[in-house]
């Protein structure tokens, strides 16, 4: 049970949890398509060099880092939506967008998708 606090000091502090789970979808998304991107330049630079066991690897630990960020940012949206739905009005801030939070993270969660679908196209047209 929440305790009731009667000002927007709850949501506030929910709202820094969604931006912190937020920046880390981001960190596992950049962190994923630097690491397939390395891999696929790699293997264009030196293709007689790179065994195809560690450029699959190496493909799909970015494709799954990008996906569990991808599953992080739409989650913890859904989670903050939740959560707003359990406040009452006296715990909301008066004249404030509540719902820019959720709606950065199924942006960051689309833009995982529309990425990983950019790779996974210019893997199988290759």
């Amino acid at each position: 049970m929440m305790p009731k606090l009667n000002e927007a000091t709850l949501y506030f502090s929910a709202e820094r949890t969604l931006l912190s789970w937020q920046r880390s979808a981001l960190s596992f998304i950049a962190l994923g398509f630097g690491l397939e991107r390395y891999a696929f330049t790699k293997n264009l630079d030196l293709p007689n060099q790179i065994n195809n066991i560690h450029y699959l690897i190496s493909e799909c630990v970015g494709l799954s880092l990008i996906l569990v960020g991808t599953f992080i940012a739409f989650k913890s949206a859904i989670h903050h939506k939740q959560f707003l739905g359990t406040l009452s009005d006296d715990e909301l801030p008066t004249k404030y967008f509540t719902l820019m939070g959720p709606l950065a993270g199924y942006t960051i969660s689309v833009g995982g998708l529309f990425l990983m679908a950019w790779i996974l196209l210019g893997i199988f047209n290759s």
